[in-house]
């Protein structure tokens, strides 16, 4: 018998995942012979409930959630022997693992297309102890926009955290990072670190054009110089998809890294779109270790 668990947080998506449950529960229910609809309460909730459905080997989870509830969902599945396959529908701000898989950001768009599903293979990454699917920010910029308010970032959308990162663009806090990536020993000053799995990072489909969802790789990007005309001239390429080309920026793939800081401060790394852990971190990629249920039609990047 097969069976899918609907975990859904009620608050994402301006409080829409609790209204659209249901239409999400009936068009499941046209694919599984059994549906549970899973509500969360707390932070940490749909970690328990994936990793939950996990051990009791149902077929599918399927999560109604912005980024940080999908983080959570996944953390819940990446230790198991036996993973569900996996999937969800986008209710958060930016959405990236969505805009990389094809998955449509409208959620009746995506509701829609729940009957005609296929599997792909998607990697993700593992950084300390806990796991994540599309990006670690780490830098002045990142701590910028932890600032967002949630008001900005539901009128804006990737624009607000655009807006927002330009802003500490004025500022000369750089950080002296320590990078070692598979076997190559790297000391980089820079604003603005970032260990992506996908090819979108904050709403920006094309910044790494060449990462695919199960490529086997981290794609690493540094921003160099200190100067904002030096900033500024990095911009256009990153709507344009060669950022990484640019001479003032480090681009690198790897499977397994460290990343450390020179200075004695705390820094903090955004993981997922939340709050992560301090530095130092390390970083390894699991290739292919989820099954992921995509649309049929998606051109999705792999």
């Amino acid at each position: 018998m097969s069976e899918a668990v609907l975990i859904v947080n009620p608050s994402s998506g301006n409080e829409r995942a609790k209204d659209l449950a249901e239409s999400v529960e009936e068009k499941l229910a046209g694919v599984y012979d059994k549906v549970t609809v899973k509500f969360t309460e707390k932070g940490g909730d749909a970690t328990t409930f994936a990793k939950n459905a996990a051990e009791k080997l149902v077929t599918a989870v399927f999560i109604m959630g912005g980024d940080g509830t999908v983080n959570e969902g996944i953390n819940g599945l990446a230790e198991q022997v036996y993973r569900p396959d996996f999937s969800f529908i986008p209710l958060g701000t930016v959405n990236d693992l969505a805009r990389a898989l094809g998955i449509p950001m409208d959620p009746e768009e995506a509701i829609g297309q729940l009957d005609s599903l296929e599997k792909k293979k998607l990697d993700i990454g593992k950084i300390n102890e806990s796991y994540f699917a599309n990006v670690v920010a780490i830098g002045t910029i990142p701590k910028a926009v932890q600032e967002v308010d949630v008001e900005q970032k539901t009128k804006l959308g990737p624009l607000a955290y655009f807006l927002e990162g330009t802003k500490s663009f004025n500022s000369n806090e750089a950080y002296t990072f320590e990078l070692e990536l598979d076997e190559e020993k790297i000391s980089q000053e820079s604003i603005l670190v970032l260990v992506a799995l996908t090819n979108s990072v904050g709403g920006f489909e094309k910044l790494l054009p060449k990462a695919k969802i199960d490529d086997g790789y981290l794609h690493l990007v540094a921003l160099k110089g200190n100067t904002i005309v030096d900033k500024l001239k990095v911009i256009p390429k990153i709507f344009t998809g060669k950022a990484t080309d640019d001479e003032k920026v480090l681009y690198r793939k790897f499977k397994t890294g460290t990343i450390q800081v020179q200075e004695a401060k705390e820094l903090v790394a955004n993981v997922d779109g939340d709050k992560g852990d301090s530095l130092p971190l390390t970083l390894q990629v699991l290739p292919q270790h989820l099954t992921v249920l995509v649309p049929r039609s998606s051109n999705n990047n792999s």
